[in-house]
């Protein structure tokens, strides 16, 4: 395997093998490893001293269920410290199928124009793209296809991303070549706008297949592995079913869904924007739509979807839970049209629809935007591509909003937006929002399936020490985390597949190992950048002001919190 590097200053591409210590850390642990090794900790975020760092695992295209997760990582613009967000899609298959594990941004271009990098086959090209300045994902997805052809994988920036915003994502191709796999959180987008690149391209699928040492043990692997995903319910029946919509009414009844800018758990209307909800609406009206599909090559969880119009006609795909709360519950928006329609306009302009949601609670808690009003939320996203002095400000995140307008009570960790898992509920989430490198990222630890007593602040801790960990492994190797909720309980079955196809001999312990590297990795630049147990901290409120209707708070022990680095060490 290779890493293909890309020099801004230069406008040239040159690919390097692998070396030997990053053959197991794929994605979020390779991001990991190259800023840690090669980037100034303390740099400005949209520097050109900054790398951008796509990645792909060390089991993409061997038909392992979910190892095809594209991650994209860099010094994040809205923290200030590391960064990871992953997807699905095709990107990351394509371009292990051309023997890359990954692709870093170096420089920046002095011309402030805007470029694509194309890989082929046999080299990689970077082309100036002023044709594709200031348009939005979808129309450069689709002049993109046309011109290297329908087959052709992408990821783009949209508006956003151009003008450096604190919201901006990355958005890469999903399996229907729509942009629809969006690593949203962390502003990466204002990362890949900093380097001048709109867009990248492979237009073709390569032959490469990463090779498997020992076929008869990786078929016996495989089979069992298939057979855990099938037999467990959740990846089995209540994803493929309701996708991770699901999670609305689970949440809601546990007092933990953000609803009116995080002032209750509990929605009224959670019915209306729930799971089942979603499911019978897409079941009527038919047409384009689709309660449940794959989100890359070979996912046998299938929790994306496609949501149509009342004609049948897509809107568009997926629409998952974090944004059906962010924008949804959060915002008293109780109406799933509504939803879709802002979905697919974030997704267009290329924001994080948790972070904007979050920036857009704050107003309407201070009157300044009607709970419940969509029609003026949509022109709000709207605003955005037209550099709407309104607009632009929610698209800077939820700090910037809140500075601006004299905000005291600011959902966010380490300077990002609570996405909608409310630790006021689910204990843990403090825990995890405190203590991971990421800020509020729920995709480093979720701990509402853990075994513990969620309303109670004993052993929060370790539940989000051990759902990290976990979480951090199976990133390392480009799993789905959702994978983990089947396979999880047995690390073996992961361990066997490695095993065969690299024909090492780790034992159970490797998804531990890998997650504490990961980890240990990441903090490791965050201290180098200046942060410390001071920045692992939730804001007070939701240590102080009661949740309805549970009326509890986030009350695990910050002195506890804080031995969350000496227990990692001890695990």
């Amino acid at each position: 395997m290779k890493i293909l590097r890309v020099n801004m200053d230069k406008l040239e591409a040159r690919a390097e093998e692998l070396a030997d210590e990053y053959i197991l850390a794929g994605n979020r642990a390779l991001v990991a490893k190259i800023m840690l090794n090669e980037v100034p900790a303390t740099c400005h975020p949209l520097s050109a001293s900054n790398k951008l760092i796509l990645a792909n695992g060390p089991l993409v295209g061997t038909g392992v269920p979910t190892s095809g997760r594209l991650s994209v990582g860099g010094k994040s613009p809205l923290t200030g410290g590391i960064k990871e967000s992953n997807s699905g899609g095709i990107l990351a298959g394509r371009l292990a199928s051309h023997e890359i594990r990954a692709v870093v941004v170096e420089g920046k271009p002095m011309d402030h124009e805007f470029y694509t990098l194309v890989v082929h086959p046999d080299r990689a090209e970077v082309e100036a793209s002023p044709e594709l300045r200031g348009l939005g994902n979808y129309e450069v997805h689709a002049r993109l296809r046309q011109k290297f052809g329908p087959e052709a994988a992408l990821a783009s920036i949209g508006p956003a991303g151009e003008a450096r915003l604190l919201t901006a994502a990355v958005l890469s191709s999903d399996m229907q070549g729509l942009p629809g796999a969006v690593c949203a959180r962390g502003a990466l987008g204002a990362l890949m706008g900093a380097k001048g690149l709109k867009a990248i391209v492979v237009p073709r699928k390569g032959r490469y297949r990463i090779p498997i040492r020992r076929r008869d043990r990786f078929r016996q692997a495989l089979r069992a592995y298939h057979e855990v995903i099938a037999r467990t319910p959740q990846t089995s029946e209540i994803y493929p079913k309701y996708g991770t919509a699901a999670a609305v009414l689970a949440l809601d009844k546990m007092g933990g869904l953000p609803t009116l800018n995080f002032r209750r758990g509990h929605f009224d209307q959670a019915e209306r924007i729930s799971g089942q909800a979603l499911y019978e609406l897409i079941t009527q009206r038919g047409g384009e739509g689709a309660t449940t599909i794959g989100c890359m090559p070979g996912c046998t969880i299938r929790c994306y979807n496609k949501y149509p119009d009342r004609d049948g006609k897509l809107v568009v795909s997926p629409i998952q839970y974090e944004t059906m709360a962010m924008l949804g519950s959060n915002l008293g928006i109780a109406d799933l049209d509504t939803i879709a329609r802002l979905n697919y306009l974030c997704n267009d302009v290329g924001v994080d629809t948790v972070e904007l949601g979050v920036a857009l609670g704050l107003l309407m808690d201070e009157g300044l935007i009607e709970f419940g009003d969509g029609s003026r939320v949509e022109q709000l996203v709207q605003g955005i591509a037209r550099k709407e002095m309104l607009s632009v400000l929610l698209a800077s995140g939820c700090v910037v909003t809140g500075k601006v307008f004299g905000i005291e009570r600011i959902p966010e960790a380490k300077g990002q937006g609570l996405p909608a898992h409310e630790p006021r509920a689910v204990k843990g989430m403090g825990v995890t929002f405190s203590t991971t490198p990421m800020g509020a990222d729920h995709t480093t630890g979720v701990t509402f399936r853990e075994p513990v007593n969620h309303q109670k602040p004993e052993g929060q801790v370790q539940a989000s020490l051990n759902a990290q960990v976990r979480t951090a492994g199976y990133d390392a190797l480009g799993l789905c985390f959702f994978v983990a909720t089947a396979v999880g309980p047995e690390p073996k079955l992961t361990v066997d597949l490695v095993n065969a196809v690299y024909g090492t001999d780790y034992d159970e312990r490797l998804i531990t190992d890998l997650g504490k590297d990961v980890m240990k990795t990441e903090r490791a630049f965050n201290l180098a950048a200046g942060f410390n147990k001071v920045h692992d901290r939730i804001p007070d409120f939701f240590r102080t002001e009661k949740l309805p209707p549970l009326n509890s708070v986030c009350d695990v022990p910050q002195e506890e919190i804080d031995q969350f680095w000496e227990e990692l060490e001890r695990l």
